[in-house]
């Protein structure tokens, strides 16, 4: 685009030189000064009138070129961003559902999302198990982790039926279809407070069972969301 802006200048710059030369010599023959002068100021203008034009063509040129190299379109998706990312204190996920049918839609999209965000949880609470059973004395640490587990699944199919709609949005396609975008959340400290229930109430686990310590190794692991 510099060079060629350059060139346009250097043509109309030309083009100018070489009028005010042949006039020049036609303005020489003139007998009236007065006429000399006007036809002189006349072709000046004329120079830069060229010049202009060459340097606006070039100019819309560049621009033109640059929305077309740009040419990128910002896709916005519904209920996503940063903003729907689990942090310290919640668990969030976020799903999109479409189908011919509204209602058919939505439930797609609270299913994929309460899946998404089940696996999630699990993974957590999979990782905060081991760090606090690794990090404990336990006699027979398999069958700890195990019962752990088994503990977590049972926690999060009770708490997902109690998880927040954060956002919901409803789109119609060019095809009729009906898409639902969706973002739900839910509370670490419930979950937290619903497994150290859970844990308590464990013959196997109660009597070595620390919940400060086991607290103390949920809230390491929540914190990590923030830095993702």
């Amino acid at each position: 685009m510099q060079n060629g802006f350059s060139v346009e200048f250097f043509i109309a710059n030309l083009v100018s030189k070489i009028i005010n030369n042949i006039f020049g010599t036609l303005i020489g023959k003139t007998k009236s000064n007065s006429n000399s002068i006007n036809m002189k100021n006349t072709l000046k203008l004329l120079g830069l009138a060229l010049m202009a034009s060459a340097i606006s063509l070039t100019s819309c040129k560049n621009k033109k070129e640059t929305v077309k190299q740009a040419g990128e379109v910002e896709i916005i998706i519904p209920c996503s961003g940063e903003e729907y990312f689990s942090n310290k204190k919640y668990f969030r996920a976020n799903a999109v559902g479409e189908s011919l049918d509204q209602m058919t839609s939505k439930k797609k999209a609270l299913s994929n999302a309460k899946s998404q965000l089940a696996g999630d949880i699990q993974t957590t609470m999979k990782v905060v198990g081991d760090n606090y059973v690794k990090s404990s004395e336990f006699n027979n640490t398999e069958e700890v982790l195990e019962r752990f587990e088994e503990n977590a699944r049972t926690v999060v199919n009770q708490q997902l039926s109690g998880l927040k709609t954060i956002c919901e949005k409803l789109t119609r396609t060019p095809e009729g279809k009906y898409k639902t975008y969706i973002a739900i959340e839910l509370s670490g400290d419930e979950l937290l407070n619903a497994y150290n229930e859970t844990l308590s109430k464990d013959q196997n686990l109660k009597i070595d069972y620390n919940y400060e310590k086991f607290k103390e190794t949920f809230d390491k692991e929540m914190e990590k969301f923030e830095n993702q």
